[in-house]
């Protein structure tokens, strides 16, 4: 395996889809990119899986080789005794189609596109610390230690230093945590729940449950708080799971996984579902959503994807926004590199959190608000009642919380969506 020298142009810090996104983009202009990943691929992540024409855009752009990857037609919408199925919109900003991959093939496919792109990548490897100038204090690498297969450290240090170095290491980050970026608590946490069962039904949509049937022990149906999905895979397999926003008065009292188990169960005489034990069991994992973690650039250190908060709080999509920060910073990261001065060089990465925001921070709010409202049960129970039925208006949903409105587009749904990010606060 490439050991790192001691000197890179960019150091990224943890090889999900928007770290290894944002190795591949640095390596394609021509730097010099150390990508440092924990654990070896393949290796698993929480995650649903599903990727909608917004994050199938960004893999396009990426130049990523999707041949045989799971496409799906649109959504499935099941709620108030409903249901809806939904294609994709089709406009001239994104595919009208989305895709289904484990998160155990897709960031292992994007961190090997960014080796051959050109970047070093050091699986095992944990990072440590980040590396401070001692005279202005600004980030200027991480140290880093090798562990061995069980995920031991071997008692190899080193240090990489680079001018600029970017955090894409989850929710938790624990460099930006270290440089101190501590989490906003004026943002919304979302929950995460999910397994692999395999089945006999063969579906290309996604499928979406707005109420959680399950039942107690004496048979009698009980609604739980939350929302589930079934994201169907290629093998015969398909992504199970539940989620829960922190706007919800359950949030936190309630045994996530028992609540899954019981709905899997309601829900079995349709898709006859069994759990894929090799898989692994029901796991989770928090939802950090809305931009929670800011500023997203200062001092040398960049965020991007789970790091800075970038999941959607309509329906907690995150990869997207992820390869789409990669994109932007690792452009912003190459015109700053080429600048002659350090001035120059601050100038142009300091730009980063204006560009985040003015594409996403007033769309992110709209979608606080949303999450705020149906954390009150009733809110959801009206909107699946009264929602449902209308498939005018539901297009219309689905279009808002994909984020899939036409840029420049001229119909009334494309106007309205582009014009409520627009007019929507970003902070």
């Amino acid at each position: 395996m490439t050991q790192p020298g001691d000197q890179a142009d960019v150091v990224v810090v943890g090889a999900g889809p928007g770290g290894s996104a944002t190795a591949a983009y640095l390596a394609q202009h021509g730097l010099d990119v150390v990508l440092l990943e924990k654990a070896a691929f393949p290796r698993d992540k929480i995650c649903g899986d599903g990727l909608t024409p917004r994050a199938v855009k960004e893999l396009i752009s990426l130049g990523v080789d999707t041949t045989g990857w799971q496409r799906t037609k649109g959504l499935r919408i099941k709620g108030g005794g409903h249901t809806l199925t939904l294609d994709w919109p089709t406009t001239r900003s994104f595919p009208d189609y989305g895709m289904v991959r484990t998160r155990g093939q897709l960031d292992e496919t994007l961190a090997r596109h960014a080796e051959h792109r050109g970047a070093r990548l050091l699986e095992r490897t944990s990072v440590t610390a980040p590396l401070r100038d001692e005279r202005t204090g600004r980030v200027v690498g991480v140290s880093a230690k090798r562990l061995d297969e069980r995920g031991r450290a071997t008692g190899e240090t080193y240090a990489v230093r680079a001018p600029v170095v970017v955090a894409s290491d989850g929710v938790s980050s624990r460099l930006a945590t270290a440089a101190g970026r501590e989490k906003r608590e004026d943002r919304v946490m979302g929950v995460a729940v999910r397994a692999y069962y395999k089945t006999p039904k063969q579906d290309d949509y996604l499928e979406s449950h707005l109420e959680l049937w399950t039942r107690r022990d004496d048979g009698t149906r009980m609604l739980m708080p939350g929302y589930g999905w079934l994201f169907p895979l290629e093998d015969g397999r398909t992504n199970v799971g539940l989620g829960i926003l922190d706007t919800s008065s359950a949030f936190g009292h309630t045994d996530y996984k028992d609540v899954m188990r019981r709905w899997v169960e309601d829900i079995d005489a349709d898709w006859h579902l069994t759990h894929d034990e090799a898989a692994g069991p029901i796991r989770g994992a928090a939802l950090p959503m809305g931009f929670n973690r800011t500023p997203l650039y200062a001092d040398g250190l960049l965020l991007v994807g789970d790091a800075g908060g970038m999941v959607n709080p309509f329906n907690g999509e995150g990869i997207d926004y992820a390869l789409e920060a990669a994109r932007v910073g690792s452009e912003l990261i190459a015109q700053a590199l080429a600048r002659g001065s350090d001035a120059d060089r601050e100038r142009v990465l300091a730009a980063y959190p204006g560009v985040m925001k003015h594409e996403l921070g007033g769309y992110f709010t709209l979608g606080r608000w949303f999450a705020r409202a149906i954390g009150n049960p009733e809110v959801m129970r009206l909107a699946t009642k009264y929602g449902l039925p209308r498939t005018t208006l539901m297009r219309f949903l689905l279009k808002l919380m994909a984020n899939l409105p036409d840029k420049g587009g001229s119909s009334p749904s494309d106007r309205i969506v582009n014009a409520l990010s627009r007019l929507a606060p970003d902070a």
